[in-house]
């Protein structure tokens, strides 16, 4: 099974930096059962950095499993938070932003 470092990494090489154009946040990747890592979108691109970010936007949790599900498209992002396997903190919207930003 894939790390959930190699999972976050992959997400980068489906940036869309159209969708991502005069935006300016931080996502933040709480892995239940990984490492931690955080998104910076800013100016049409984006950067991994493992570890936490405390000026993260938003901070989704869950484990690893749920986000290879969610970034492979197996699983719906929307049913994972309403079944209780991803939460969020903080602009729960921005999180909704991440399907236009990283298309599966």
């Amino acid at each position: 099974m894939m790390s959930s470092a190699d999972i976050i990494k992959a997400m980068q090489s489906k940036f869309n930096s159209s969708a991502a154009a005069g935006l300016d946040l931080v996502f933040q990747f709480n892995i239940e059962d990984g490492e931690n890592h955080y998104i910076v979108v800013k100016d049409g691109a984006c950067s991994i950095e493992q570890g936490e970010n405390p000026n993260a936007n938003v901070t989704l949790i869950m484990d690893s499993e749920t986000l290879k599900g969610i970034t492979t498209g197996e699983t719906d992002g929307m049913q994972a938070f309403m079944g209780g396997k991803l939460r969020a903190e903080g602009d729960m919207m921005l999180a909704m932003k991440l399907g236009e930003l990283f298309p599966v």
